[in-house]
């Protein structure tokens, strides 16, 4: 009598193989060389990330160095990736599911639990202002205050008869002054962005104001730098040069931009890198 092997076993895959998926994961570039990788090819350094994202030196080698550590947690570690992802110009969604799967999945699924167990429960009104009702007896008060300044600066111009019969009498002292009645000012006109002036049509002039904060690199057609910064909400920064302008802005939806002589618009969406290069004449970016 033999004995068979079992069909089972026999038909059965191997678990000392590795699957497809865990093949392509391994020979893939870590998190931290596809955005050194995707830092140099834009031509930024690890400084000039950092003053576009807010994220501290350190920090952006560490995470070059796939080192995430330093970063306080997976909560912080997920927000930095996606901010110097964004900053260079790579899927930062697609680094962060890739951090998931390497450090136990994404916190959506506990985050529902989290904010049901996370401390005791709060009994209303106790310990705490109640500040809608504090608000609203400000607004009473303030209200009443305006109501008692129009009545009684009315009732000095048309008198109650006591008042105005002694204003003729210049008796002095014993007059009643009447109230000053209040006066609105009207708002202040917002400022708006200078258009530039005439142009040597031999010459490049870049005029970029900021409706947010972006880090801006200026270099002249001789390669010489003319300014490499973060500019804010309100600023503005000038450039002329009598070949080109080439601009690198880290934040293109906060910059607009006035290319001899004509509005350009914001040359980019929130948070896109942008370079463009200007000449002179009709500005057509290179």
């Amino acid at each position: 009598m033999t004995i068979g092997k079992s069909p089972d076993r026999e038909n059965a895959p191997s678990s000392a193989q590795p699957s497809d998926a865990a093949v392509q994961a391994a020979d893939a570039p870590s998190i931290g060389r596809v955005l050194s990788a995707a830092r140099i090819e834009a031509g930024l350094t690890v400084d000039q990330v950092s003053t576009a994202t807010r994220v501290r030196v350190p920090i952006v080698h560490a995470i070059e160095e796939d080192d995430f550590g330093r970063c306080g947690g997976d909560f912080y570690a997920r927000g930095h990736i996606r901010s110097i992802a964004r900053a260079v110009g790579v899927d930062g969604e697609e680094l962060v599911a890739r951090y998931d799967d390497a450090h136990g999945g994404s916190p959506a699924s506990k985050r529902p639990t989290q904010l049901i167990d996370s401390g005791p429960i709060k009994v209303p009104g106790r310990g705490r202002p109640n500040w809608a009702a504090a608000m609203v007896a400000a607004i009473v008060a303030v209200v009443a205050l305006i109501g008692f300044n129009l009545v009684n600066g009315k009732t000095g111009h048309t008198g109650t008869g006591s008042a105005s019969a002694r204003l003729p009498s210049g008796s002095g002292t014993g007059s009643l002054a009447p109230a000053p009645s209040p006066t609105v000012q009207p708002p202040a006109p917002a400022p708006s962005a200078a258009a530039i002036a005439a142009v040597p049509a031999d010459k490049v002039t870049v005029k970029l104001v900021a409706e947010g904060t972006s880090w801006v690199s200026a270099v002249d057609g001789t390669g010489k730098s003319l300014f490499q910064n973060n500019i804010s909400d309100g600023q503005d920064q000038t450039f002329t040069d009598g070949k080109q302008i080439k601009l690198v802005l880290g934040n293109g939806g906060a910059v607009h931009a006035y290319v001899n002589g004509k509005d350009l618009g914001l040359l980019g969406k929130d948070g896109q890198v942008v370079h463009v290069t200007y000449t002179p004449g009709d500005p057509q970016a290179g």
